[in-house]
């Protein structure tokens, strides 16, 4: 998912706009009186051109002046991490140690309209008190305006990480079938219908904790740092882990889309979280690589709370 797309479309656009202006000034002007609905004189219609220049430079100082810079802290289980957004767009990625010190010289740094976070971690409340007395903040919970059904179950047991990521899907895809898997300490797969309705979906081991379960639980098996690219047939102990587990995680995924597939038509296949890399190329079904789903989730619950 480009991050950047809508931003850069605006841009263009708008410079598409001033091109063709002087375009029309330069080189329709002298055939301008011959053509029956254009009866202006020159010096109006030089006049109305600068009139219009303006009315869209105004515009666009406009767009960036009411850019809100919001601060999307997601605090999981691996690690915790602040998107900077400013509308909803994405400037950058923070990576955090989760020290309240830390969080206030990071408000300092960039002075935010609003924050939000997104916890599935026991984070010192000390953090929580400074982000409400230095922004407007908000803490994601199943009781946030996430416009966002649970027909089933209980929606107070739902990480916010989850919350989250379903409404980035939402967002990006309004009104259609979405399933969400998130590739991060755990894998989650979540399935949220065309009438915004949280069916629910699984919750499985996820790639470190699959990798150290391996060194923990035998005498002998080393701890293998994760890659993308190995061999089918592993030639050594680290290769057969790696093909064992990530292509082994990689039909997991598959098989279950394939299931989802079975039971509904045109579903927006997303996936997210900080493993991706190391499964995209693994994956046969067609999926959309959303690695910011989380951030752009969060901007869009903070516009409602």
């Amino acid at each position: 998912m480009l991050i950047y797309a809508n931003f850069l479309l605006k841009i263009t656009l708008f410079l598409f706009i001033i091109f063709l202006g002087y375009a029309i000034y330069f080189r329709l002007m002298p055939y301008a009186t011959m053509i029956s609905f254009v009866s202006i004189s020159e010096k109006r219609f030089k006049t109305y051109f600068k009139f219009l220049l303006s009315i869209f430079t105004l515009y666009f100082w406009f767009l960036l002046l009411i850019m809100q810079k919001t601060l999307c802290f997601d605090f999981g289980n691996t690690r915790c991490k602040c998107g900077v957004m400013e509308d909803k767009y994405l400037k950058e990625e923070i990576i955090l140690t989760g020290l309240p010190d830390e969080i206030e010289q990071l408000l300092a740094q960039q002075k935010p309209d609003k924050t939000i976070l997104a916890s599935v971690v026991n984070h010192d409340e000390t953090i929580e008190k400074i982000l409400s007395e230095k922004s407007s903040f908000h803490k994601v919970t199943s009781n946030s305006k996430l416009n966002i059904y649970t027909p089933a179950g209980h929606p107070e047991t739902v990480g916010a990480d989850r919350w989250a990521m379903l409404s980035g899907a939402i967002a990006a895809f309004p009104k259609q079938h979405n399933l969400v898997i998130g590739l991060g300490t755990c894998m989650t797969f979540n399935f949220i219908n065309k009438f915004n309705e949280f069916l629910g979906g699984a919750i499985s081991p996820g790639l470190y904790m699959r990798l150290k379960s391996l060194n923990d639980f035998t005498a002998l098996l080393p701890l293998v740092e994760p890659k993308w690219n190995f061999p089918l047939i592993g030639y050594d102990t680290d290769t057969n882990i790696l093909s064992g587990i990530i292509l082994g995680m990689s039909k997991e995924i598959d098989g279950i889309i394939d299931e989802y597939k079975l039971k509904f038509n045109n579903l927006n296949v997303l996936i997210t979280g900080g493993d991706l890399p190391f499964f995209h190329s693994h994956i046969q079904n067609q999926v959309i690589a959303a690695p910011y789903l989380i951030y752009e989730g969060l901007y869009y619950i903070s516009r409602n709370n």
